[in-house]
């Protein structure tokens, strides 16, 4: 690996007017001098993305053609695996805020992005959603505005994902229910009345289905603390990018830590739950009964991608904040200190509300 002359995933480009560092724009196919102003287009890619065939990387983890060496710096607080680029002026890890010592820097192999989406709005932006964000928060701390206001906590980060494509092919066994109603009496006397009670008559079925499972989208690291939220880790993966390191320039890269192999395992999951969806559709009738299903995967391959979002961990009296932006759609989420003598005012005020109100009612 040390005879490769140009890494993909740690080429740097340096601007050719003034020398400096080129970093990616977000929301263009650009690299841009911070400096100067001067740009470069990132070349789309002829080849398009490249699936990997999963087999191989199971057996052998991972193959070198598509295998290579990054610097990377383990964060020791949340179990982060992150390469951060040398413009970052101070070091600390990007989920939980903990310095990180350039001296622990290290090389580690990893398989190569297939594909990245690019960030589509920059730090200003991430910046002013989160701002927005606070203003809005009720119940908040009065100083809590000073406290987390600080953009150059603000960092975009490319989190590591697998994604698995397979042909699935299925047998299953399972009854379809078809529902008929029975007119009941209930009750006596002035209360007598009729009712429609809903029964199932249960028909035997069985059968296959077939299809291909498209881009199956398995997170690939965990940590101890700030985890991206749900309603955050929700990309349009259609407009990914076949990987150019130009997209990384200025940006942290997270390693993924979850293995290759249990990424595979977790998207068998998914993948068992989309044969028993295609079952019942394929069973009909108003329910289904799934009792047996025996599903078989082929053709299968992955990718790794790199997914964008903005993280910022803050301190409010001593306590550590995290919140998230979604680099591509710009949504956000946050955990968020309390006032306590806000919620207890307010409460007081409507239970005095209460009070008032049964007085006058009561007269």
């Amino acid at each position: 690996m040390e005879e490769i002359s140009q890494k993909k995933s740690e080429l740097k480009k340096s601007c050719v007017n003034c020398g400096a560092e080129l970093t990616y724009a977000p929301g263009t196919t650009e690299l841009k001098c911070d400096y100067c102003g001067h740009t470069e287009t990132i070349a789309p890619s002829e080849n398009g993305f490249e699936e990997l065939e999963l087999k191989p990387y199971l057996e052998k983890m991972g193959s070198q053609k598509h295998s290579e060496e990054i610097t990377m710096l383990h964060c020791k607080n949340c179990g982060a695996n992150q390469h951060i680029e040398e413009n970052y002026k101070s070091l600390s890890c990007i989920y939980c805020g903990s310095p990180l010592i350039i001296e622990d820097a290290y090389k580690e192999e990893w398989i190569l992005p297939g594909a990245v989406l690019p960030f589509q709005i920059d730090q200003k932006k991430a910046f002013q959603i989160f701002k927005k964000w606070v203003d809005g928060l009720w119940f908040a701390p009065n100083n809590l505005k000073k406290a987390a206001i600080d953009p150059e906590k603000t960092r975009g980060l490319y989190a590591p994902y697998w994604t698995f494509d397979a042909q699935l092919y299925a047998d299953y066994i399972g009854q379809r229910g078809e529902y008929y109603y029975v007119t009941k009496t209930v009750g006596s006397g002035k209360n007598k009345r009729t009712v429609q009670e809903r029964r199932t008559h249960w028909y035997p079925a069985s059968g296959s289905v077939s299809g291909f499972v498209d881009d199956t989208l398995i997170k690939a690291s965990n940590q101890k603390t700030g985890i991206i939220p749900q309603n955050v880790a929700r990309w349009n993966l259609k407009m990914l990018k076949p990987f150019d390191s130009g997209y990384l320039s200025g940006f942290v890269t997270e390693k993924y830590t979850i293995p290759l192999l249990d990424g595979h395992n977790e998207s068998n999951k998914v993948a068992e739950s989309i044969a028993d969806s295609w079952a019942r559709r394929d069973i009909g009738g108003d329910t289904q009964q799934v009792s047996s299903i025996n599903m078989k995967l082929s053709d299968e391959t992955f990718k790794h991608i790199l997914l964008p979002v903005y993280i910022s961990t803050y301190k409010f009296k001593g306590k550590r904040y995290n919140f998230f932006v979604n680099g591509q759609s710009g949504t956000i989420s946050g955990q968020r200190p309390y006032s306590f003598w806000k919620i207890f005012f307010f409460v007081l005020a409507i239970i005095c509300v209460i009070v008032v109100i049964y007085l006058f009612s009561s007269k």
